[in-house]
C-alpha cells in the first residue's frame, strides 16, 4: 500500500471511516523532520496491509490541523474506527511507528 494525500474533501472516507487502523501524518513542505520521516512512512506502507497511512499537508489543510489540536509536525494520529487512540510528535523510527500502532 502507498501512503495516500488526504485533505478535507476525503478525510472522512479514507480516515473516519476505513475498516482498517489509519497513521495520520500531519506535516509541510518546509518542514525538515517531516521530509525526514517520508522515507519511513512510505517503507511502513509499502510493507504492511493491516493499516493505512494518510498524510496532511497542514499548510493547505488548516481546518484538519486546528481540528485536531496540531501545533508541531510532524505530528503522527493514530486513528481506528474514527477515533484519535494513540499520537506521536516529532522524528520516529520504523520500529517506534510500527509500536504506535501495534496493538490496534
Amino acid at each position: 500500500m502507498k501512503v495516500i494525500e488526504v485533505n478535507s474533501s476525503n478525510f472522512e472516507q479514507e480516515v473516519l471511516k476505513s475498516g482498517v487502523p489509519v497513521i495520520v501524518d500531519f506535516n509541510a513542505d518546509w518542514c525538515g523532520p517531516c521530509r525526514m520521516l517520508k522515507p519511513v512512512l512510505d517503507e511502513a506502507a509499502a510493507e504492511n496491509d493491516g493499516f493505512k497511512i494518510a498524510s496532511v499537508n497542514v499548510d493547505r489543510e488548516q481546518d484538519l490541523a486546528f481540528e485536531y489540536g496540531i501545533s508541531s509536525i510532524p505530528c503522527l494520529v493514530v486513528i481506528k474506527d474514527g477515533q484519535e487512540i494513540r499520537r506521536s510528535v516529532g522524528l520516529i523510527g520504523k520500529e517506534q511507528l510500527l509500536a504506535l500502532v501495534g496493538g490496534v
